[in-house]
């Protein structure tokens, strides 16, 4: 690895791999924390150093908790704009390794499964997920109706699962039951997540997961839609890039 173009997010290209050789000799917390500062720019950007420093991480991931949490946090960050596809895609290796090390932490039912979760999702290449997805306990998704364009609540939690209008006088109004997805019906990405789930004994997430890549039922005009399909649809970034320009044509003729 050539560290002299692998700067990270102070601009430094000499101290990540200083800091890796430390972490490597000893599990030093104050280290592991300016590594993770140095790695991660205000929890979103990361730099061509996290790309670099992902093999030596995943190396160390099945015996230090901090280099696996390290690892999967730079993963799931992956789908930004960073412009190193190229170096994640020499980790392509690593990084298969690196899911079948948290697949088997997912067995043993850890007090971080969630994280681990979308850990793994994001070492499947399904950054989406692995970006949005809570732990169901107070869920929120906003879609379109693809019918009637109103916008949608989706929520899934403890407080309920149903799609409504939000009014922010009134809260959640005109409330419509979520019909779960039934287990045979899931493909892809829901039913990896979904028997995942079941298998490790996770019911909330299950059943969330059932009730997300279920359907709902728009308050406004009654149609029924896919929630996961539409919010998936809603949140790719081709149409983020359009919203943005559609924002700057009109600030233009404004």
């Amino acid at each position: 690895m050539n560290w002299t173009q692998m700067h990270d997010c102070y601009g430094d290209v000499d101290r990540v791999p200083v800091l890796l050789e430390q972490v490597e000799l000893e599990d030093n917390a104050e280290i592991w924390k300016e590594l993770g500062y140095r790695l991660i720019l205000e929890h979103d950007l990361v730099f061509p150093a996290s790309f670099a420093a992902l093999p030596r991480l995943m190396s160390l991931a099945s015996r230090s908790a901090r280099a696996r949490g390290l690892a999967g946090a730079i993963l799931r960050r992956a789908a930004g704009q960073h412009g190193c596809d190229d170096l994640l895609a020499n980790c392509r290796d690593e990084i298969s390794e690196f899911r079948k090390l948290l697949d088997r932490h997912l067995q043993s039912r850890p007090v971080d499964y969630l994280a681990a979760f979308l850990d793994s999702l994001a070492a499947m290449g399904e950054y989406h997920w692995s970006a949005v997805m809570g732990d169901f306990t107070d869920d929120f998704y906003h879609l379109a109706c693809p019918h009637c364009a109103v916008e949608v609540t989706i929520a899934i939690g403890d407080h309920g699962r149903y799609s409504a209008i939000r009014d922010w006088n009134l809260g959640d109004v005109n409330r419509r039951g979520l019909r779960p997805a039934p287990s045979e019906a899931l493909s892809g990405a829901g039913r990896w997540m979904y028997e995942t789930a079941v298998r490790d004994r996770q019911d909330a997430v299950a059943d969330g997961i059932a009730h997300l890549f279920g359907k709902a039922e728009c308050p406004q005009c009654a149609s029924v839609f896919n929630i996961a399909d539409e919010y998936t649809s809603a949140n790719r970034p081709d149409v983020w890039q359009a919203r943005m320009g559609r924002k700057q044509v009109r600030r233009a003729h404004s």
